[in-house]
């Protein structure tokens, strides 16, 4: 029985359950989302790939003019400070018109990238000093952990198979280049321009491909990194909805107080309708601030003999109608006036109630 009970508790401790709502908010929190900086990386190449595509030709006829212009100076022999600084300008901004653009679409394209997968999120989290991230103990388990191995294997994947697709591009193209030697400059440069993009076309598409692969890998990763026992699931439902046995309590003790407030205005009231046993019901009627008589009290069983005792001692007068009390027991709630329905059968017992209190 001892060992069925402690298998109960490790089976109870297991994280086999999905985690919850609010357990995928406290670990976005913290920093701890679904990312894949692979993806990151594939997108940004790719438009980066895109953008170099169209604005190559471009940049070529600007580095034309450049070096036409470099050429002309130095042919003529006039070189001096003055003649280079606007030569170091022209090349300041010949770079900055071929690469700023570039830059800014990278940036543009990684933060979209990000936003896509993580969405906004600001946290200072990660950035809080916590000394188990300098404890070398815990420093050495990260480094050989499964999530850096995985890493790591895959770094060497990735660079093996970039290697492997320049080294079969070169290696089908290795037959023209001794007919190099006969080209101009244009063409050996228009020739190597093509085996530069197929190889970066090739490699992009392996980047995209292994950016699903490591995704998928990572949505992995982070939906078992988050999963809850069984135990922690029931604990997170007490915090929230608060712990049953407490509730319990503060139901019981909210009962108590409106059944005392209930039995503190029996002895106000003016009859009490009878069963004569099981059910109990006081009745109230003030005619200047009263539309029409108000049940002041009910009760079942052990109630209503409380309300006619409480009756009795305070010279209430009792009056049994066995269908009238469960009409009002079961369709009037407390400090609710009486429908209209029942106005003829209550008003005669207010006036049977009225004319005792005269001869009285």
């Amino acid at each position: 029985m001892k060992k069925y009970y402690l298998n109960l508790q490790l089976f109870a401790g297991e994280k086999t359950e999905k985690a919850t709502p609010k357990r995928r908010q406290e670990a976005r929190k913290r920093g701890q989302v679904l990312k894949s900086t692979e993806i990151n990386s594939a997108v940004i190449l790719f438009v980066a790939f895109l953008l170099l595509k169209l604005i190559i030709p471009a940049m070529l006829e600007e580095m034309q003019v450049y070096i036409f212009n470099l050429w002309s100076q130095m042919t003529i022999g006039i070189i001096s400070v003055e003649t280079i600084a606007p030569l170091l300008n022209s090349l300041v901004i010949l770079f900055l018109k071929l690469i700023l653009p570039l830059l800014v679409v990278i940036v543009v394209v990684g933060v979209i990238a990000n936003l896509v997968q993580v969405g906004f999120l600001f946290t200072t989290e990660p950035l809080q000093i916590k000394l188990s991230r300098i404890n070398p103990l815990e420093g050495f388990k990260r480094i050989f952990s499964k999530k850096a191995l995985a890493e790591l294997f895959k770094s060497i994947g990735k660079i093996g198979l970039i290697s492997f697709i320049t080294y079969s591009s070169i290696k089908s193209n290795v037959d023209s280049f001794p007919y190099l030697m006969d080209m101009g400059i244009a063409a050996i440069i228009k020739f190597l321009g093509q085996i530069l993009f197929t190889i970066l076309w090739k490699v992009i598409l392996l980047l995209i491909f292994l950016a699903i692969l490591d995704y998928l890998y990572q949505k992995y990763e982070y939906e078992t990194n988050l999963k809850m026992s069984k135990q922690e699931i029931k604990d997170e439902y007490k915090n929230i909805e608060g712990d049953p046995q407490v509730k319990a309590k503060i139901k019981e003790k909210q009962r108590q107080m409106a059944m005392s407030r209930m039995m503190q205005e029996v002895p106000h009231a003016d009859v009490i309708i009878t069963n004569p046993t099981h059910f109990a019901v006081a009745l109230k009627y003030e005619t200047q601030t009263m539309d029409a008589p108000m049940v002041v009290a009910k009760g079942q069983d052990l109630v209503a003999l409380r309300i006619k005792e409480l009756a009795h001692k305070n010279g209430i007068v009792t009056v049994e109608n066995k269908p009238l009390a469960q009409l009002l027991f079961h369709n009037v709630d407390i400090n609710q006036q009486v429908p209209e329905d029942m106005f003829q059968a209550v008003a005669e017992i207010l006036a049977f109630v009225y004319r005792l209190k005269q001869k009285a």
